[in-house]
Order: C-alpha cells, then sequence, then structure tokens
C-alpha cells in the first residue's frame, strides 16, 4: 500500500502542474480543476486508510 500511496501522491502532484499550465496557457478549465479535486480527495483518502 504504501508504495500506491507515494504513486498516488506523485501522480496527484503532476496533475496540480499540468492544469496550472493549462490555466496559464489556454485559460481556465472548471473541469480540469474538479477532476483535479476528486484525484487530490482521492489521494487523502488513501493517506488516511493506511493510517488506520
Amino acid at each position: 500500500m504504501p508504495g500506491s500511496t507515494k504513486t498516488m501522491g506523485v501522480l496527484t502532484v503532476g496533475a496540480l502542474v499540468v492544469v496550472t499550465a493549462y490555466t496559464v496557457a489556454l485559460g481556465s478549465n472548471g473541469w480540469l480543476w474538479f477532476a483535479w479535486i476528486v484525484l487530490g480527495l482521492a489521494t487523502l483518502g488513501m493517506l488516511g486508510a493506511r493510517d488506520t
């Protein structure tokens, strides 16, 4: 489980960089930010599940 949680964290940070770059280059897209928030919440859920 720790390896998959680390991978999910790296993916979440990478997605944040991509969404931010997209927003700077082409303008904001609400669906991209919504998807990133869902991904972030899933990552936090994995972190919480690992601690129990």
